[in-house]
């Protein structure tokens, strides 16, 4: 096919952003999910937001096919959300196993053996953020929750080291972290300092814990990407998140 240089067109997207977010228990997420505009949420077992947070919800989302569904019906018919609240990821990959074992007729995901029920879990998944895609290309901000882990990363450069990473299997873990335009993590910010508890006897303690982050940008002890230019981190206050991130992709006026 013949490329016309009068055709081109700016690969700059204007679509709003596919966030994932995780952090510590109790940071705050979906508190921060919630400033987004317009949300709708979708818990998954176990999940809610905090009392004084009130967001539109179908209930609990209890199997796979009830997201994709919900996602057709935003993608299909008028309505004024602008916002989709996945809560949460790790939640949603018992489902998204559920759907994998039912699609090959097994009993579990562990039932092929030697990790091919978990490369099968790939087609659920592609078809879940293939969802993500259409919303946020009709205009529709996604927001993924997660609850973090500490893994052991086997660094090419260094010896291996710790970090913070979203709570899911390899794989589906790194399936949505590609997808996702902003990865952010959330912790407390803390200090290490030495204290003299006897001639030539110090120990270290933590200080801190108060102020909240949102790490914009992969760290050593942490997992984290964005695609617009961010700073490595921004201090957290309830209520004033999503302006402090947005103004990052939002057009200036």
């Amino acid at each position: 096919m013949a490329i016309s240089l009068s055709s081109l067109k700016s690969s700059k997207s204007t679509n709003p952003p596919i966030t994932l977010l995780y952090g510590v228990d109790g940071i705050g997420k979906s508190t921060l999910a919630s400033e987004w505009p317009s949300p709708l949420y979708l818990p998954t077992e176990g999940e809610r937001p905090p009392s004084d947070v009130e967001m539109a919800t179908p209930g609990t989302i209890e199997s796979f096919s009830d997201v994709i569904d919900i996602f057709s019906e935003l993608l299909q018919t008028e309505h004024e959300f602008q916002t989709v609240i996945v809560d949460s990821l790790d939640g949603l990959e018992h489902l998204v196993w559920a759907a994998t074992a039912a699609r090959l007729g097994v009993e579990s995901i562990e039932t092929p053996g030697y990790g091919k029920g978990y490369v099968e879990a790939d087609t659920e998944w592609r078809d879940f953020l293939g969802g993500v895609s259409a919303l946020a290309q009709a205009g529709i901000n996604v927001v993924m929750l997660a609850h973090p882990e500490i893994v052991r990363f086997d660094s090419p450069t260094t010896d291996p080291y710790s970090r913070y990473t979203p709570k899911l299997h390899k794989r589906g873990n790194a399936l949505v972290r590609e997808q996702a335009d902003l990865v952010a993590f959330m912790n407390y910010r803390v200090s290490l300092k030495e204290k003299e508890i006897a001639p030539k006897k110090t120990i270290t303690h933590a200080e801190g814990g108060k102020e909240r982050q949102i790490h914009l940008s992969e760290g050593a002890g942490f997992v984290a990407k964005n695609r617009f230019s961010m700073p490595d981190s921004i201090v957290y206050k309830k209520g004033a998140g999503y302006a402090a991130l947005s103004k990052f992709w939002l057009p200036s006026e």
